[in-house]
Parts: C-alpha cells; structure tokens; sequence
C-alpha cells in the first residue's frame, strides 16, 4: 500500500469515526431531551374551543378556575408560598383556589409555565369581558348619574349572587365551555388601575387590578380578603382567584374520567 492510499484509508477511518461521534451526540441529546419532556406536567383542563376575540386572534382559556389542589401542587413545589384549606368535607379538586392576592397569583403563573413547559398568563380585562359576556346579566341604567355618585349607583345595581364559595360546575357554562365566569369568585386580570395616576404605569409599578366577575372591581395588587381590604373602585367581591389563559394552544390537556381522576390526553 503506498502513502497516498493509506492516507486515504486513514481518513476515511475518521471520517466514519466523526459520523459515529455525531450520532452519540444526537442520541444522548435526544435522550436528555425526552427526559425534560418526561418531567413536565400536563397543561390544566381547557374548555373544548377557544373564544375567537373581535381581532379573530385565538385565547385559549382554562375551563374551571384553578383549584385548591393545583394551587397546593405548587405550593408542594417551593413556588408559592400560600397554602390553602378547603372547607370541611369539600374535595380541594373540586373548590377554587381563593384567598390569592395579586403577587400569589404571580407566583403560580411562574411555576405552572414552567412546569409544563407552556406559557400562560391572565386575561386582560377586555378579553375577560368578552369571554364572559353571554353569561353575565346585562348591566344596569344607573340610579344616579352623577359622577360622584357612581359608587352608590354601582353599589344598588350590583347583581345579588350567592356569595357563598361553591364547588366548580355550580354556575353557568359558556358556548365554549368555560365554567363558573358568573359565579362567586372574582378573578384576577393583567390590567391595571392606576386610579387618578397620569401617564402609562408599568405592571411592575401598578398599585391595583382589575378583576372580573358578575361587576367590575379593582383591589391592591397585595390584597387577598376583599371583605378586610376594601374594593379601590367597584362593590367588593366576594372572593379573589384565578383561571388561566394562553395564546396558544397547550399539546397535551387533562380530562376528567368517572372516578374523579386527570387523565392525559392528546390533542
């Protein structure tokens, strides 16, 4: 064998050598990356289809509000620092989460995006109102139309809802089959109140939130009992929770079989 041919050998020996390295490469990647796969959590249960807001832009939306036992999972986790109670007898997979102010709220934005590896957020105020407009009562002419005493209109024309905590499915169920929007938890928005404050206010700065529910209301952004802390604008809610949304739609959902149970499902 001459030098030129062994040095042809020899390099097709590496050559092939490089493929095989290559190929490792790939399989130990890809197995690292089913393993990251494997840990993540499936999405929480959305409602059958998405709400198609006025833009024709799709928001997918969390069916029931998150529960007191999805908020203990992340609570479990290290991620938020509230844990909650259900009431005597009432099943934790069944009673919304309550009691949450909006940095709690935060807090189980953070760990379930992360923990199932899909973004989700809260609902803007105009995107809240939208999805719950066929199930809301039609508002009200107001008593007084005097500006300074929109509060005393608001308050004499609120809608009487039970304001007990009920167990999710007690209320109505949208088109798209999203549940408990009219019912007695008010729940958290991105959209700020800045009350008479001039100028943009980032999110970070903003002293109080919208939240939606049967009326409007706005809370300080650290209050988790709205009978104590006092409503900044609107009647005062009877309890402050949380459903998600996303802009896109989760893979892998959850439903529910006869037993009670999550069960994964492919989309």
């Amino acid at each position: 064998m001459t030098v030129a041919s062994s040095r042809i050998v020899m390099m097709q020996r590496l050559g092939r050598l490089a493929v095989l390295v290559g190929l490792a490469a790939v399989g130990v990647t890809a197995v690292q990356y089913y393993k990251r796969g494997a840990d993540l959590l499936p999405p929480p249960l959305m409602a059958e289809k998405p709400v198609v807001m006025p833009d024709g832009s799709a928001l997918y939306v969390q069916k029931y509000e998150v529960t007191i036992a999805e908020w203990n999972g992340c609570h479990a986790a290290g991620a938020c620092n509230q844990v909650l109670k259900s009431q005597a007898g009432k099943p934790d997979d069944r009673m919304p989460a309550t009691g949450l102010s909006y940095v709690d709220v935060g807090e189980y934005l953070l760990w379930i995006s992360e923990a199932t590896g899909h973004d989700f957020r809260l609902p803007t105020l105009p995107e809240w109102q939208y999805m719950a407009a066929e199930v809301l009562p039609e508002e009200p002419d107001p008593i007084f139309t005097s500006p300074e005493l929109t509060w005393a209109s608001a308050y004499l024309t609120a809608p009487q809802t039970k304001r007990t905590l009920r167990e999710q499915g007690t209320f109505a169920t949208t088109s798209q089959g999203i549940v408990d929007l009219n019912g007695s938890v008010w729940e958290w928005t991105s959209e700020c109140y800045a009350g008479a404050s001039n100028g943009y206010i980032t999110p970070d700065r903003c002293p109080a939130f919208f939240l939606g529910g049967e009326h409007v209301a706005a809370m300080s952004f650290l209050e988790r009992d709205p009978a104590r802390g006092g409503c900044a604008v609107g009647v005062p809610p009877a309890h402050l929770g949380m459903r998600l949304v996303s802009d896109r739609a989760p893979g892998l959902h959850r439903r529910r079989d006869q037993t009670g149970g999550a069960k994964p499902q492919i989309n």
